[in-house]
């Protein structure tokens, strides 16, 4: 492992910004959010209501031909868009499709639930080269950059948060998950420095570092170790950059926050009984912990 420069260890989390109260919903971000292949049309439900539940004035949900329709009856403040797919999953003018769609976005979160067909392979890699907004990668965004090599293509002046899990995180780097447990402030840095990015390692005690500054979350618990859980934060992390919040600070927001909402709710249903919606149902509470969230503003 190379030597690495010293790192500030952050302690608290950095200030939301400012509500205003003369706001509209253009005044709070557009996001897109992109996943929900057959079979995982779940996976970008959960993402776009935790993105709407964390203050996103706009959300668009893009998903496979086959999924949109029930994406979109399960939460009619959802904005859906359908993209071109087989019953393998996304076809290749997906990329296309959703490279019209950019431009009016403030953030863009990929991967819960959308598959690693080729038409995903191509959707990943027209984000990483032309996007001009910030990103949020997950799940099978994350598999398809490291089995095909794609995030050395990516434009390193956009923003870009990753929210790997140990065992994605091992395909990213080549390390195994035992290496990882052994060395996860270390080798996240690591990978954070390398492509520029800030890598958010999800587990107990989860890092979020961009190799310069880390912040370790003390907030969470087992009840979260569930599916479906990342897509929630994908959703919250999407939808703090649309607001304009810098990727570290919006990535340590959320983790905080991410897990606020799962003791709640463990405090009610207990960790053994809890699944991901129920995160989404705690998640305003939660906000409500955050001292900037409580004020009128």
């Amino acid at each position: 492992m190379p030597d690495l420069p010293p790192i500030q260890l952050q302690t608290s989390l950095p200030p939301l910004p400012a509500r205003p109260a003369d706001g509209h919903k253009g005044t709070f971000g557009r996001v897109l959010l992109i996943g929900g292949s057959p079979g995982m049309s779940g996976a970008l439900r959960l993402s776009g209501i935790a993105a709407l539940r964390s203050g996103s004035g706009l959300v668009q949900a893009a998903a496979s031909e086959q999924t949109i329709s029930l994406i979109a009856a399960s939460e009619p403040c959802l904005m859906t868009v359908a993209l071109a797919a087989d019953l393998h999953g996304l076809r290749p003018p997906a990329a296309a499709e959703i490279s019209t769609l950019l431009n009016r976005q403030q953030a863009v979160g990929c991967g819960p639930g959308l598959g690693t067909c080729r038409g995903a392979q191509a959707l990943v890699q027209q984000l990483l080269t032309q996007a001009a907004v910030p990103l949020v990668l997950d799940a099978d965004a994350l598999n398809l950059c490291a089995e095909h090599k794609l995030l050395p293509l990516r434009n390193k002046e956009i923003p870009c948060v990753i929210t790997p899990h140990p065992g994605e995180f091992a395909r990213l780097t080549g390390h195994t998950t035992a290496q990882i447990s052994q060395s996860r402030p270390e080798l996240a840095r690591e990978f954070a420095l390398l492509h520029k990015l800030v890598v958010v390692l999800k587990g107990p005690q989860t890092i979020v570092t961009d190799g310069t500054r880390y912040y370790l979350n003390q907030t969470g618990n087992s009840g979260m170790a569930t599916g479906g859980s990342g897509d929630v934060l994908t959703g919250i992390t999407t939808s703090l950059l649309g607001q304009g919040i810098e990727a570290f600070a919006a990535a340590a927001i959320a983790v905080h926050v991410h897990g606020i909402a799962g003791d709640l709710a463990a405090q009610q249903l207990s960790p053994r009984g809890m699944i991901a919606s129920d995160l989404l149902t705690w998640l305003p509470g939660a906000w409500k912990q955050i001292p900037e969230c409580s004020e009128s503003r």
